[in-house]
């Protein structure tokens, strides 16, 4: 990522972090008009805390911005987790299109192409290093 994306994902977290746990239901809401079916994997969720857990992580990622290598492990083990929710690598694709709409609604007097590509050039960090963890539990 290139300093200009890692200013414009912070600056534009910062105008994210207020909705707290409501940019968190934007995302699951969006992510099942994307894929209804997805439902299935989050049977017995408890989403406030789900929620809670989505800007939490983003919020690690962008932490890190500054030295992405760090996180690696902890994005792992998170891949990790996910593979025994049943997430598959295909799920990513579907959860990074959730994302971008979901920010894209919620930055939408400050969003451009140039914001979006810093937006996915963080998730395809996060999901490669995810689904790179969900490989490894399924080679064990």
């Amino acid at each position: 990522m290139t300093p200009n994306q890692i200013t414009a994902i912070r600056e534009s977290w910062a105008n994210v972090v207020p909705l707290g746990t409501k940019a968190g239901a934007l995302f699951y809401t969006r992510l099942f008009e994307i894929d209804p079916s997805l439902r299935d994997l989050f049977q017995a969720t408890d989403f406030d805390a789900q929620n809670r857990k989505l800007i939490d992580v983003l919020a690690l990622a962008i932490s890190h911005l500054d030295d992405p290598e760090a996180l690696i492990p902890a994005l792992t083990e998170l891949g990790e987790r996910h593979d025994g929710y049943g997430v598959t690598p295909a799920h990513y694709d579907l959860v990074g299109q959730a994302l971008l709409d979901t920010l894209q609604s919620a930055l939408a007097d400050t969003w451009s192409d140039d914001l979006r590509d810093a937006w996915a050039a963080l998730y395809g960090f996060v999901s490669t290093h995810m689904i790179a963890g969900g490989s490894a539990r399924r080679a064990a």
